[in-house]
């Protein structure tokens, strides 16, 4: 028998989505303590802590709720209209809902929103649009680069011949050498995109290669998606012949991909008759990917609809503005910023003159409740795993709605641990307990007063105790 709700007179009944999830919170930690334990705790770290990785954003709690949906229960290949399962129905709904967002937010005329992330995106559009030993040229590792964009520790380095082109004098990107060597090389492929490059990037003088040598110019935008999406980047979807990013990094969103094209929708692929919206449709399925994942598609069209509103195009704005205040901080400081600034949401320390390993800083900051990541640098001769770089981003800050007072505040706390802390080796540090103290209780006080959006304030069980 169903349960009795009483209702006040008016009141709305609680909905049978809600309230499943509701029963499944309950029912984890009833049943599974520990593991209920630990997400607690890592709601509790989130929310009291710097997270300044610039690859991350803050999830809206509605958008947590679309990817914990009872559409994960749905096993559908292929799509809307043309699935090799039946029941897909509401599936196929929410599908053609998050095609038609993505479309919307980006001004793109073909959007593929199953791609599991931007990698498996690329992967996707790029066994499509070369043979195996086609020419890749791509913007190098070392100087900013993505692993999928030619990197030898990626199957796109495998399977493709990478030419990486790299920076010039002042770190930004090279179009000259960049021109040359797609005129010396013939790639049928040009990636224009970046995972650690804080300037814009001149996507015009991309597809002016690309049509010099013929090439197909992809973009990928992983990073500066929700900054295009609020046009304060230049946007690549109407002259790149395919746009490719994901969907957390910056757009608030569930870990996936997707895939747009834009004026070139109707152009046609490397065979001279199968158009590129229909080439990267079976680009996904079935060449690369089987089932999608319906529940975390559904998530994509929450945080997708999300991104036409005021409010997200003030958070973009506010990201743009903080990372300029954190870089201009940073410098009258007398660190070493890369490029001498920033135009995006990113900045990017060269280490070095600090004596400094991307790795012991991560470290010492991690201790004090700051994330930022180590990264390579040009030049960098410290292995990928320690680096001589480090690499911070705006994007979560601004979601909390802290603007470029708050930034000066941050760059004191940064620059007191960098200042504070003792490399022992390149993997090895000290630093003073008071400072690690002072720092990690002004970083919660700064997080108090700037809560993470719509997310509860946390309290660990009192005495719980993690198993694992």
């Amino acid at each position: 028998m169903s349960p009795v709700v009483n209702l006040a007179a008016g009141a709305v009944p609680p909905s049978p989505h809600r309230t499943l999830l509701d029963e499944g919170s309950r029912v984890l930690e009833e049943a599974d303590p520990a593991l209920a334990a630990l997400l607690d705790r890592e709601l509790a770290q989130q929310s009291s802590t710097l997270a300044m990785v610039a690859s991350s954003s803050v999830a809206d709690p509605s958008v947590l709720a679309a990817a914990g949906a009872v559409l994960g229960n749905v096993t559908a290949e292929g799509y809307p209209g043309a699935r090799y399962h039946p029941g897909s129905g509401a599936f196929d709904e929410v599908e053609r809902l998050a095609e038609e967002r993505a479309r919307a937010a980006f001004g793109a005329r073909y959007a593929n929103v199953q791609p599991h992330s931007c990698s498996s995106a690329n992967l996707s559009v790029l066994t499509s649009l070369l043979p195996p030993g086609g020419v890749l040229l791509g913007l190098g590792l070392d100087s900013g680069g993505h692993l999928t964009h030619g990197s030898a520790a990626s199957v796109t380095g495998h399977w493709f011949r990478a030419v990486p082109y790299g920076l010039d004098d002042h770190g930004r990107i090279d179009y000259a050498e960049v021109l040359r060597l797609a005129r010396a090389h013939r790639p049928g492929v040009v990636v224009a995109g970046a995972s650690a490059y804080p300037r814009r990037i001149d996507f015009a003088r991309f597809r002016a290669v690309a049509d010099d040598v013929g090439a197909y110019l992809v973009a990928d935008i992983s990073h500066i998606a929700g900054l295009v999406a609020a046009g304060e980047h230049p946007s690549p979807v109407d002259l790149a012949h395919v746009t490719t990013t994901s969907t957390y990094k910056q757009l608030g969103g569930p870990r996936g991909g997707l895939i747009l094209i834009g004026a070139e929708h109707r152009a046609t692929g490397p065979d001279g008759r199968t158009t590129l919206a229909e080439l990267m449709r079976r680009a996904v399925f079935p060449r690369s990917q089987g089932t999608p994942n319906p529940a975390a598609i559904a998530a994509k069209a929450r945080a997708l609809g999300m991104l036409r509103t005021e409010s997200a195009r003030w958070t973009a704005r506010l990201v743009v503005e903080n990372a300029e205040a954190l870089a201009e901080g940073l410098i009258r400081r007398g660190r070493e910023v890369l490029t001498g600034g920033t135009d995006n949401h990113m900045v990017v320390l060269d280490l070095r003159p600090a004596g400094l390993s991307g790795l012991v800083a991560e470290r010492a900051l991690e201790e004090c409740g700051i994330l930022a990541n180590r990264n390579t640098i040009p030049g960098d001769t410290r292995p990928a795993l320690v680096t001589s770089g480090l690499r911070l981003g705006t994007n979560v800050l601004a979601q909390r709605g802290m603007g470029p007072a708050e930034m000066a505040r941050c760059v004191e706390l940064i620059d007191r641990v960098l200042t504070g802390v003792i490399s022992v080796d390149d993997t090895t540090h000290a630093l003073d307990p008071h400072i690690r103290r002072s720092v990690r209780d002004e970083v919660r006080q700064l997080c108090a007063r700037f809560p993470l959006p719509g997310y509860p304030a946390p309290a660990l069980r009192t005495g719980s105790e993690v198993s694992l």
